[in-house]
């Protein structure tokens, strides 16, 4: 393990490439996508680094009067971007998805610096921004509805999707501008506008993706409105939540939090797509191919240091090959690069802030209590370069499945071992026996295991996967889980749809007027 890492300072090339984007050293608490606003509140944040501890920026938090400015924006523009034809919205999303190409590189350094993740994460962030942007090009041009026959004669019938109209957008820290444009993306060319809540946390790369779709939105004259952010803390959450203009609610985070918005959005009869826990496995049967396995495993446990929400947290093993698999991962652990995140060697990064850092050590205190044996990691690490109290060393975890800390999501690096025997049914039971259901795996060569985990009576999971981790998902298919994950699906696939209102249409085109179910209703003499 590495025990120093190189100090990286707000130096010169970080003040580079906050210069870069925009960042100044106070930052206004929204924008309408061309203007600013909120400058002289008087509620700043400050946002340090949990790389170093060091002040990136401040950010002036918003207030209830600068959200209904936000909102009035947005439904003014509104009315102007739902008339223009879906393949021109694609256009303004592909010269965004060009202008993304442009501030790959800084705005991945921001994404590292400011959240913690390593450089090639954060660089892997801004290019699934990239991606979806492409994908929405695409999708500009098959929004489809569908035709039917129906039993009247000289009638037609068909469907189509219209716009809702604003979409509210809640993104959490662990992925700050990603989830944004899963979103964002979708709904522009569906025809609506978003308003963005980032995580508090992490606020500056918002800042800074509205800086750089500022110049795509001025050049070709649109309205401010279409695409706004606003910063504040769980009462401009609140607000979007409760707010009847709102037409969908998205929000990724804890479930606790999604639990709140689902019911502020249910009470008022809207329309939410959440995104929220994983408590995600890997199965290892005795088919596996442990080369393929191990580095799946390693990567969906500590990439991001733990702070995925389709991080794997369980490896549910066949006893068979128990063993040999504890031995593999216990040589690998205690040798992984721990460090700045902005060090090319760096594997694992800090942790988001000290918060973070207690529930690591009261979830490895607790799950000790109940009966699990740490293996490897769990310390929080101090001295040179580790001053922030932010990098802890992952840890492993033998355990079973019904332990509370086991069947609890903690957003941090640790490993559950969990042993399993006979058929792979067993494991699936296990894998199945908590209350999230986001993200799944399994490991094997023997086709009957592969095809049992993947039929309806296997994973229950919104993601199942074959001799791949539970990490790292393409934007081309629909992202989302079942259970305490909320059920929401967003990116790929047909996804597009939750962004937009269905209708049925029907039109008579006879001199007739024949009722549906051949009901007779005369009222002519």
């Amino acid at each position: 393990m590495k025990q120093t890492i190189d100090e990286l300072p707000l130096n010169k090339e970080l003040t580079d490439v906050l210069q870069h984007l925009g960042i100044k050293e106070q930052n206004p608490a929204y924008s309408t996508g061309l203007a600013w606003g909120g400058q002289e509140s008087k509620n700043a944040r400050a946002i340090h680094s949990p790389a170093d501890g060091n002040l990136i920026a401040h950010v002036n938090m918003a207030t209830a009067d600068d959200y209904e400015q936000v909102v009035k924006a947005a439904e003014e523009a509104f009315k102007v971007w739902r008339k223009m034809p879906a393949p021109k919205r694609g256009e303004i999303v592909r010269q965004i998805g060009e202008k993304l190409r442009e501030y790959k590189e800084p705005l991945g350094k921001l994404v590292s610096y400011e959240m913690g993740k390593i450089l090639q994460e954060g660089l892997g962030e801004v290019q699934e921004m990239i991606d979806i942007c492409d994908f929405a090009v695409g999708l500009s041009r098959q929004l489809h509805g569908f035709t039917m026959h129906s039993e009247r004669p000289q009638h037609r019938m068909y469907e189509q999707y219209h716009p809702l109209g604003i979409v509210g957008v809640i993104s959490a820290f662990n992925f700050p501008v990603a989830v944004w444009s899963w979103n964002a993306m979708l709904a522009a060319v569906c025809g609506d506008v978003v308003i963005w809540k980032p995580s508090e946390k992490t606020p500056l790369t918002a800042v800074a993706c509205q800086h750089i779709i500022r110049d795509v939105l001025a050049d070709n004259e649109l309205p401010e409105g279409i695409f706004n952010m606003i910063i504040g803390d769980a009462k401009i959450g609140s607000l979007i939540s409760h707010d009847n203009r709102i037409g969908l609610v998205s929000a990724t985070g804890s479930t606790r939090m999604g639990k709140k918005v689902g019911e502020a959005v249910g009470a008022r009869l809207g329309k939410s797509l959440l995104e929220l826990g994983g408590n995600n496995a890997i199965i290892l049967t005795e088919n596996a191919d442990l080369e393929l396995a191990l580095i799946a495993i390693v990567f969906g446990a500590v990439g991001t240091c733990g702070q995925r929400c389709t991080s794997t947290r369980r490896l549910i093993i066949h006893e068979n090959i128990y063993d040999q698999v504890k031995e593999r991962l216990l040589k690998v652990y205690p040798n992984l690069p721990i460090g700045h995140p902005l060090d090319s060697t760096t594997l694992v990064g800090p942790l988001i802030d000290k918060d973070a850092v207690n529930a690591f050590t009261n979830a490895l205190e607790k799950v000790q209590q109940e009966g699990g044996k740490l293996l490897t990691g769990g310390e929080v690490l101090s001295g040179h370069g580790y001053e922030t109290g932010t990098y802890v060393t992952p840890a492993i975890v033998e355990a079973v499945n019904h332990f509370e800390m086991v069947q609890e999501e903690t957003f941090a690096p640790i490993l559950y071992l969990i042993k399993y025997s006979g058929e792979i049914e067993n494991a699936v039971e296990i894998q199945n026996g908590v209350r999230q259901g986001l993200s799944s795996a399994i490991f094997s060569t023997n086709l009957l295991e592969t095809e049992a985990f993947l039929s309806h009576w296997g994973s229950d999971c919104g993601i199942a996967n074959v001799n791949i981790g539970t990490s790292g998902a393409e934007i081309g298919g629909a992202f989302g889980g079942e259970k305490e994950t909320g059920g929401g699906r967003e990116s790929g696939s047909d996804a597009w749809k939750v962004y937009m209102r269905r209708q049925t249409n029907t039109i008579n085109y006879s001199r007739d007027l024949p009722l549906a179910q051949g009901i007779k209703f005369d009222i002519m003499d």
